[in-house]
């Protein structure tokens, strides 16, 4: 049987293409020539500025160091207090195996499970030019030697878990450097990925997840 074409039938299709096109509404991994949503929620292809921007992405393990916290294990809940929501302040965190020629270290804490709600992965603590001497974090811990850059609600702070929909994975990504990074505290979190190029000298990701 003969199915009528009508405008609506022409409008939809080219819908679903556009969508395929896009990323949007298809599964598995972008391949050669599509495209996925970067950390601002705009499309990137491989072939982008992002591709080797260490500061987008997972910190894959690179070297020895290592970053833990006396809060939560690997990939454990953090505690509730530690949300936006709650004492809004950063959990402890514990720094081992900082590379000897290391001039300085800088701290990423983003969520990338934000994409779906948010339209980007959100940013909730930056910071840059921290001291490589560094082996403990302390709870509510405010640098004096180091740089905050603001985070996606605005504010040079750390700014806790809040997930509008349900539990998200929260990535602690740290990086030591053999340079110090000449950048402006308005820098973006691609800004501190792409003056770290070049002088990656070891990274390290502590996850952790939380509920609404």
């Amino acid at each position: 049987m003969l199915r009528r074409v009508t405008r609506r039938t022409v409008v939809a299709a080219t819908a679903a293409a556009l969508a395929g096109c896009s990323g949007n509404g298809g599964s598995g991994t972008p391949g050669n020539g599509e495209t996925e949503p970067g950390d601002d929620g705009t499309p990137t292809t491989a072939g982008d500025a992002d591709a080797d921007n260490p500061a987008v992405g997972d910190a894959e393990q690179q070297g020895d160091l290592r970053l833990t916290s006396p809060a939560f294990a690997d990939g454990e809940p953090i505690p509730k207090t530690y949300g936006r929501n709650a004492a809004n302040v950063n959990p402890p965190l514990s720094i081992r195996n900082v590379p000897g020629e290391a001039a300085s270290l800088t701290l990423i804490v983003d969520d990338p499970d934000a994409v779906a709600p948010a339209g980007k992965v959100w940013l909730h603590w930056l910071v840059w030019n921290v001291p490589p001497s560094t082996t403990e974090i302390p709870e509510a811990w405010e640098p004096t030697t180091a740089v905050e850059g603001t985070n996606d609600f605005g504010e040079r702070r750390y700014d806790g878990p809040a997930p509008p929909d349900e539990t998200h994975t929260y990535r602690f990504k740290l990086y030591a450097l053999g340079t110090t990074l000449d950048l402006q505290p308005s820098a973006s979190k691609r800004d501190v990925g792409a003056a770290m190029r070049g002088h990656l000298l070891a990274r390290t990701q502590l996850t952790g997840t939380y509920a609404p």
